[in-house]
């Protein structure tokens, strides 16, 4: 059995929970690893938003993905989502913190972060996910991931299971996975 990270468990979360025709979203497409990987999987079918507030980012997801022609480049937040994305979708997934290779001034924020859960928990699958990878390594990191934890911990368990997926013996805050399965709309 191989070791597993972080990013290969979110990869793993992935291919559990999309399949042929899914409708996914990477919330933030940064230099477009996770959206290459949500088109391999899906291999041309279903289709893909990625989107990122740096036109950096588009542009290097843009060239990672050319050969794909089943993606949506939104050069917008993730809280802007429900402007552009009008369908049901399986997975979504968010790699918080800074562009790596960026400008490491430009960060995701807690309040826009919180306000795309809220948006893409709307139009998600029963049984969908939303995975968060956070990076609490930095400042405006720790901000973000106490404001998310936070509001992630006051939603119902009727309503969504959450869990999270960290190595609680290594130095210099970690990244570490949180997982948001819709168990049923917040009307039902």
């Amino acid at each position: 059995m191989k070791a597993l990270g972080v990013l290969p468990f979110a990869r793993d979360l992935i291919l559990k929970y999309i399949e042929p025709g899914s409708t996914v979203i990477d919330a933030t497409c940064g230099n477009g690893n996770d959206t290459l990987f949500l088109a391999q999987t899906l291999n041309h079918t279903g289709h893909i938003h990625a989107f990122d507030i740096q036109a950096q980012a588009i542009n290097n997801t843009q060239e990672k993905t050319s050969d794909f022609q089943n993606i949506s480049y939104h050069h917008l937040g993730h809280e802007k989502v429900l402007d552009v994305v009008n369908a049901q979708v399986s997975l979504a997934i968010f790699n918080l913190g800074y562009l790596p290779k960026g400008d490491k001034s430009i960060v995701t924020l807690p309040e826009t972060t919180i306000q795309a859960i809220e948006n893409i928990f709307s139009i998600l699958e029963v049984e969908g996910l939303i995975i968060l990878v956070i990076y609490p390594g930095h400042a405006e990191g720790k901000i973000e991931k106490d404001a998310v934890l936070n509001y992630l911990a006051h939603i119902d368990q009727n309503i969504a299971h959450i869990f999270k997926y960290e190595f609680i013996n290594q130095k210099n805050n970690p990244p570490f996975v949180i997982g948001i399965e819709k168990r049923k709309n917040k009307n039902e």
